[in-house]
């Protein structure tokens, strides 16, 4: 899932652009057929991210099990205490169990870094099936998809000479 859908560049104006070329260039089948589509892309990235938080999720829990198993092999397991040099000088080894000890802080980042990356890997793949599905479901029937482009089209022009406007007014910056 990517953070552009939640951005609100344009505000109310290109809203109510949309809506006012949804409603003369296109005719309600149109309108039901990109209803359905943008349902489907919808549907398809929650489903997506759903399973990638799962999966991912999953997969974190079983590396916990792994640190935590190899912790108790490196803990049981004979460790030099001490190191002979060759001219008989013995140094004392540290004990460094308590650094490689699994704590509820590596936990709680496994489960965050884990997840987070399921949530977006897997609301990108559904938002790549989605599209596919919504396309499918817009070029079904020629007629609708040449309207469907057309107003796009001409929304896009809409957009471009309102952006034109505001430039020549001075109203216009670098785009921040």
């Amino acid at each position: 899932m990517s953070f552009a859908i939640f951005r609100q560049a344009g505000g109310e104006d290109l809203k109510k652009l949309a809506e006012e070329h949804l409603q003369h260039d296109l005719n309600q089948e149109d309108r039901d057929t990109l209803k359905s589509a943008t349902t489907k892309l919808s549907s398809y990235t929650t489903i997506g991210s759903l399973i990638g938080l799962g999966l991912t999720t999953a997969l974190a829990l079983r590396v916990r099990q792994n640190r935590v198993r190899m912790f108790e092999v490196f803990k049981a397991s004979r460790r030099p205490t001490h190191v002979k040099f060759a001219d008989g000088v013995e140094e004392a080894l540290p004990d460094i169990t308590p650094f490689v000890k699994p704590s509820r802080a590596g936990d709680i980042a496994t489960y965050g870094f884990f997840g987070i990356a399921g949530l977006f890997l897997g609301g990108d793949l559904g938002l790549l099936l989605g599209q596919s599905a919504a396309r499918k479901t817009i070029v079904q029937n020629p007629e609708t998809k040449t309207r469907i482009e057309r107003a796009f089209r001409l929304f896009k022009a809409d957009i471009l000479r309102k952006e034109l406007q505001e430039l020549e007014d001075g109203r216009g910056g670098l785009g921040w």
